[in-house]
């Protein structure tokens, strides 16, 4: 009678085990977690007005209609633009969500911006505002224009990097800086 009581016992062990939930690296639930769409070579397109501002295409991507989820893991890039259809600057990351109902996107993995006016920024993670339109980090970050380069923690901007803001810089500049 004790090896069958202790072999339900196992057996409700290891029921419980296999469903827990697990998360992956995107932070989204593994526990009987299936895309309702899965595509390789994606392409989105973000609207603002019927306008294009962003263009995403990603290497591998699944959809979560339950969670209003986007999830893309391989290839990142995403082009954004302005209102009168001009491009800004160009995103790469290792991997991306986008919230569907707000159109926001959270980029993650050695994330590259570079505008068409010359400016770099990187870091590990940033957020893309849609309603602002808005890039925004609350990570480490290192910015890159013609005549500075700027490390800090924390960082906001437009879309094509012109006005930002920084908001625990350190760095060199060769010229006279604006502290607020």
């Amino acid at each position: 009678m004790s090896k069958l009581k202790f072999s339900l016992y196992l057996l409700a062990v290891f029921v419980f085990v296999a469903c827990s939930e697990q998360k992956n690296q995107m932070g989204v639930s593994a526990k009987l977690d299936l895309p309702e769409q899965e595509s390789w070579n994606a392409k989105i397109t973000l609207l603002k007005e019927n306008l294009k501002r962003a263009s995403v295409n990603a290497g591998h991507l699944v959809k979560f209609s339950e969670k209003d989820l986007i999830v893309m893991d391989e290839g990142v890039a995403v082009d954004f633009f302005d209102a009168e259809g001009k491009h800004l600057s160009y995103l790469e990351s290792d991997s991306a969500i986008i919230i569907e109902k707000t159109s926001d996107m959270i980029a993650k993995g050695d994330v590259t911006v570079i505008s068409d006016n010359g400016a770099t920024l990187y870091t590990e993670e940033l957020r893309w505002d849609h309603k602002r339109e808005k890039v925004v980090s609350d990570v480490d970050v290192i910015f890159i224009t013609e005549k500075d380069t700027l490390r800090g923690k924390g960082f906001e901007s437009n879309a094509d990097l012109t006005e930002w803001v920084i908001r625990q810089p350190v760095g060199v500049s060769e010229r006279e800086i604006k502290v607020e």
